[in-house]
């Protein structure tokens, strides 16, 4: 089955963009029909953090959140087997000179908005990159999406369970880390920081590694459009790292919630991102 799906995969990314794109609305609908977990956890996450809008309108967020993320399903193919130039044409840079102009080490802020998988091929055609890899459970889906992640100046992919050696080695060594820290691993080296005012266990790596290896923040937004992805290389951030851990871990959450709430339905809601709760609070995806 999942040789069969990637057959499938190859052959799309022979189709226009705005083909995949008309595809993607209809899968994304009935990903939003039949799969009833996936849906409930886009719509808890929503109203923990959009508890100002009505039922309704979080329902068509999220029914545009799965459109989204079916697109972005769809395009693998252009990134894993498209030619150079028509990715060039496909996803646009704003603000490439702020990653050109790097005197040092630098790490990319890397929100999980639907487009960071065409965010990082299209930067690895302009060099080398790293960032960290977690290994799949299918086999041959694993070596297609290594393989794609490869595909363009011999990035350095880490295993996630390696912790923050290779991070500073890759720093030091010169190369952009591609970071995404806004997801829930689990309490092990995170923080309680509010993200949309609800407590969210939250990874404190953008600052240990600033502090680590004296790098730079770059924040970087992936946007998708009707013709394809905008990666947005925001200026660096200044007096950073700041005071604390904590002081740092809250400007990340501050920074991203800002993005998410400018496109809220790329975000990526499939994710339990409250899963992890303080002592004594229970799950809210129950």
């Amino acid at each position: 089955m999942t040789r069969l799906a990637l057959g499938l995969i190859w052959l799309l990314h022979w189709l226009p963009y705005r083909w995949l794109a008309f595809l993607g609305d209809g899968l994304g609908a009935l990903l939003w029909r039949f799969g009833r977990e996936r849906r409930h956890v886009a719509l808890t996450n929503l109203r923990l953090c959009f508890p100002q809008l009505s039922e309704m309108q979080r329902r068509q967020l999220a029914q545009r959140h799965f459109a989204c993320f079916a697109r972005a399903l769809l395009a693998r193919g252009l990134l894993w087997y498209a030619s150079p130039e028509r990715l060039r044409r496909l996803i646009q840079i704003e603000g490439l000179e702020r990653l050109h102009a790097s005197a040092g080490p630098t790490l990319l802020l890397v929100p999980h908005f639907v487009g960071l998988d065409a965010g990082w091929t299209r930067l690895t055609l302009e060099g080398p990159l790293a960032s960290v890899y977690a290994r799949q459970k299918d086999r041959h889906f694993d070596a297609a999406l290594l393989a794609g992640r490869r595909r363009f100046n011999q990035p350095t992919l880490l295993a996630r369970q390696n912790g923050m050696r290779g991070a500073v080695r890759a720093l030091r060594a010169g190369l952009p880390f591609y970071y995404l820290p806004d997801l829930d691993y689990g309490a092990r080296d995170a923080l309680f920081v509010p993200f949309f005012g609800v407590p969210a266990a939250t990874i404190t790596g953008l600052s240990r590694l600033a502090r680590l290896t004296g790098a730079r923040v770059l924040p970087v937004i992936v946007l998708q459009t009707d013709r394809g992805y905008t990666v947005r290389i925001d200026p660096p951030w200044t007096d950073f790292p700041g005071a604390c851990v904590e002081e740092d871990t809250q400007r990340m959450n501050d920074f991203i919630e800002e993005a998410v709430r400018a496109q809220p339905e790329q975000y990526f809601w499939l994710h339990k991102r409250f899963k992890t709760r303080p002592a004594g609070e229970p799950s809210p995806y129950r």
